[in-house]
């Protein structure tokens, strides 16, 4: 059985450019919480989430997962991360149900057609499993994009401007799924220009500052 996963950053800074964003950023992310990455444009906040998630250089300072520095513990740690960006990472030439089934083969998991039917009903895609992702609205897009976090098992979820292009349906569709995450033990670490609120879990508010 898997302990209650936590995430640390100790003394963590960026430097971009040329030009210090953030430095000295300690703070800890306990099971069942979801971090608030805020501050100005230009601070640092996309950074700072693509150094949690392995896709840029730490230059100073540490990321921990469970207390073990990510960069000691690769493999085990990207099976328990699942991003998603502003930009929606699909393949417009696969299917959407070839979309969902390459992610989740990517992370290690073959759901069952049952549970991948259910998640597309539950995200207004039902019927569009054979449908070319480079069809479908923007809109329909994203939704595919946050059906492959309903599927992931990962236990931290790293989101960047998740709602961006999607209607209020979706933003509360998105909201209720990182609330129930949230419920069965994971993490969330996000930036929004939309305040949403999270279930009845408040946000514990990460600001930079530039230095």
């Amino acid at each position: 059985m898997k302990t209650a996963p936590s995430l640390s950053f100790s003394k963590l800074g960026c430097v971009k450019g040329g030009r210090q964003l953030f430095k000295n950023v300690d703070y800890r992310l306990e099971a069942g919480h979801w971090l608030y990455v805020a501050g100005a444009n230009g601070v640092g906040k996309t950074s700072l989430l693509r150094m949690v998630c392995g896709l840029a250089s730490i230059e100073s300072g540490d990321i921990l997962w469970n207390d073990i520095p990510i960069h000691a513990q690769r493999e085990a740690y990207r099976q328990d991360l699942c991003y998603l960006g502003h930009l929606n990472g699909l393949q417009e030439s696969m299917t959407v149900d070839e979309n969902l089934a390459f992610t989740s083969a990517l992370g290690g998991i073959a759901p069952a057609p049952s549970q991948t039917q259910e998640v597309m009903q539950r995200f207004g895609l039902r019927g569009r499993g054979r449908q070319l992702v480079r069809h479908l609205s923007q809109g329909q897009k994203r939704r595919v994009a946050l059906s492959r976090l309903a599927l992931s098992p990962a236990r931290l979820w790293v989101l960047d401007e998740p709602y961006v292009a999607m209607d209020e349906s979706g933003v509360q569709l998105l909201a209720d799924l990182i609330a129930s995450h949230l419920k069965s033990g994971g993490l969330a670490v996000l930036t929004s220009h939309q305040r949403v609120p999270i279930g009845e879990i408040p946000a514990q508010m990460l600001e930079l500052e530039a230095k």
